[in-house]
């Protein structure tokens, strides 16, 4: 048995962490153990900070700092121990969000208020040292990038349920802002109230939570009346206000308005999930696990759209999205939205696009982006 030169036990190399423990003193060595992690922490900070200071352009200086999850995903793939990968995942994104902090002040554009789905899928993205702005609609996200006064935006694209989030492509269509990013979280419906359920006259909510619970609210709230806000949080703060009001929201909206928990994971579909766009920022190296993000019209006449689908199976470039999009007071005109598992570097993705720019009325890439795993 190992000591130190105090007689105290120094633990073996060959003995397990857990052997260690119970041989000595868990609180002391658990103690230093947390010292040797902030010291780890900021020597980590110290080395962002040096690399940063001989870097030469923005993108260095953002994706320097670790914006980019697959390093970290990597990492977590070779974790072997009691903590779930959610957990360390949650302690590097705040230890990527304070290294951010300290080279630039960094401003992210959401629709709000606080705790909506779309802040607490921004959290995941960026941690909580950034400096989050909400703002009213989803075009105010976009216009918050395109005039330079925030960073980056988080805007919802499609749910499991419910489909486009028609907002989102209207406004692709109409600023030039462009995709750097995504983020897939799981959404579970809490109903909150300050009232008991038999009490319940009115129930607030976005009309897509709405939506994506209609069968448990026909079947345990069949006499309350439904009514449409902009928000979830906005549906909270009314429930707080209003007597005999609930809404259906996220549970930490709940616990920032003082809301009681009603029931628990109300929607009708179990792997109900919502997949966001980050807007504004450079474009991020190829990790070789992208997705690019295009919108093109063709001519509306008989199997343009198909022609243009051949393209994409020549190049051999798979498609994981494709919408399409009424184009503004045209009718039966339309815009579509492809999504394809490529970097817009690839050569075949550039062949591609040059075949489909001969055949196309319009033609923009939105961006690209490193593909990422659904968020619990």
């Amino acid at each position: 048995m190992a000591k130190t030169s105090a007689g105290k036990r120094k633990p073996a190399a060959s003995e397990s962490p857990r052997q260690a423990l119970s041989a000595g003193d868990p609180a002391a060595r658990i103690a230093q153990i947390d010292s040797q992690l902030l010291a780890l922490v900021q020597e980590r900070a110290q080395l962002v900070l040096a690399g940063v200071h001989g870097a030469g352009t923005e993108a260095d200086v953002v994706f320097a700092t670790g914006l980019d999850e697959q390093p970290v995903g990597r990492l977590l793939q070779g974790s072997r121990g009691p903590l779930p990968r959610r957990c360390l995942r949650a302690v590097f994104r705040e230890i990527l969000s304070g290294c951010l902090s300290l080279v630039r002040p960094t401003r992210v554009a959401f629709l709000g208020p606080l705790y909506s789905y779309s802040h607490l899928a921004a959290i995941h993205r960026f941690g909580q040292s950034v400096d989050f702005v909400p703002v009213g609609t989803i075009a105010a996200v976009f216009e918050e990038v395109h005039r330079g006064h925030s960073d980056f935006g988080l805007v919802p694209v499609e749910n499991s349920t419910d489909g486009r989030i028609a907002d989102t492509l209207d406004m692709f269509t109409r600023l030039p802002v462009r995709i750097s990013g995504e983020v897939e979280i799981e959404i579970h419906h809490a109903l909150l109230g300050k009232c008991p359920r038999h009490e319940i006259q009115e129930i607030y909510s976005r009309p897509q939570a709405l939506g994506q619970c209609r069968n448990w609210l026909a079947k345990h709230l069949p006499a309350a009346r439904t009514i449409e806000v902009t928000s979830t949080s906005t549906a909270a703060q009314l429930a707080a206000e209003k007597p005999g009001a609930a809404a259906i929201a996220s549970l930490q909206a709940g616990v920032e308005y003082g809301l009681a928990v009603l029931a628990e994971n109300i929607e009708d579909n179990p792997g109900n999930t919502t997949r966001f766009a980050q807007v504004g920022g450079p474009l991020p190296e190829p990790t070789g696990n992208d997705r690019t993000a295009i919108l093109f019209q063709v001519d509306h006449r008989p199997a343009t759209l198909a022609e243009a689908m051949n393209i994409f199976k020549r190049h051999k470039l798979n498609l994981t999205w494709i919408e399409s999009f009424p184009v503004p007071a045209s009718k039966r005109t339309y815009l579509f939205f492809a999504e394809m598992e490529a970097h817009q570097t690839d050569g075949r993705f550039r062949r591609a696009i040059a075949m489909l720019r001969r055949k196309a009325v319009r033609l923009e890439i939105l961006g690209s982006f490193p593909a990422t795993t659904t968020v619990e």
